[in-house]
């Protein structure tokens, strides 16, 4: 009975569940980013609240997860993946949820209003950024299958692909950032100082959800090529 706990925690039970829980919980949150964008475009203050706080329930409830996983985290020598590995993953999804609700919270505490030139780009902005963080939570959930295949083999190859295409969906949202500071420096002049402060910022921290789903990307593909 000593040997079988022994080897039982020796071995542990594997963290890659509550890790792709706690990015699908992220990826719920920052879905909300696209209504809230909505609302905030048709001026509609009470639905961006609304918005703002289901992003803030899910960071919660994101949080709880990082610490349990943390706790519970097996110390085996044995476990499927690195600890040290697993612990930057989820830093990294963290930053995604953290970002989303920064975001939230700028547009409500400012009562942001976009120029009207803005609002369509801003919101196909918004939305790439999200099909970031949805192509992120796809690489991750992949992770069992590398796992049972010993990192080896055409699922590599498969999760490498999706990988490359969370770099192109985060190029794109580059390219719209980089338009939409330049519509934003034509209308300088014409707007008060700190609403052109401020908008620079909600676009930056936008374009940060984008970079940080990819930096998901990125740490998984390192461990690939161990």
């Amino acid at each position: 009975m000593a040997i079988s706990n022994y080897m039982a925690g020796l071995f542990g039970h594997s963290p890659i569940r509550p890790l792709q829980e706690h990015m699908q919980k992220v990826c719920a949150g920052v879905q909300h980013l696209i209504p809230l964008v909505e609302a905030m475009n048709a001026g509609n203050l009470e639905q961006v609240k609304v918005e703002q706080q289901s992003i803030v329930q899910a960071e919660h409830d994101a949080d709880d997860m990082k610490h349990a996983l943390r706790h519970h985290l097996p110390k085996g020598l044995f476990m499927p993946v690195d600890r040290r590995d697993l612990l930057d993953v989820l830093m990294m999804q963290d930053a995604v949820i953290n970002q989303a609700k920064d975001i939230a919270g700028l547009v409500v505490g400012r009562k942001m209003q976009l120029p009207e030139n803005m609002q369509a780009l801003f919101l196909a902005y918004t939305a790439q950024t999200v099909k970031a963080v949805e192509q992120a939570l796809l690489v991750i959930n992949e992770l069992e299958s590398l796992v049972e295949t010993g990192f080896r083999g055409l699922e590599v190859e498969r999760v490498e692909d999706m990988i490359k295409k969370l770099g192109r969906i985060e190029q794109t949202t580059d390219r719209k950032q980089v338009d939409l500071r330049n519509i934003l420096f034509d209308l300088e002049d014409s707007l008060r100082a700190t609403d052109v402060m401020f908008t620079y910022r909600l676009i930056e921290w936008t374009g940060r959800v984008a970079d940080d789903a990819q930096r998901v990307g990125t740490r998984l593909q390192l461990m690939l090529a161990r």
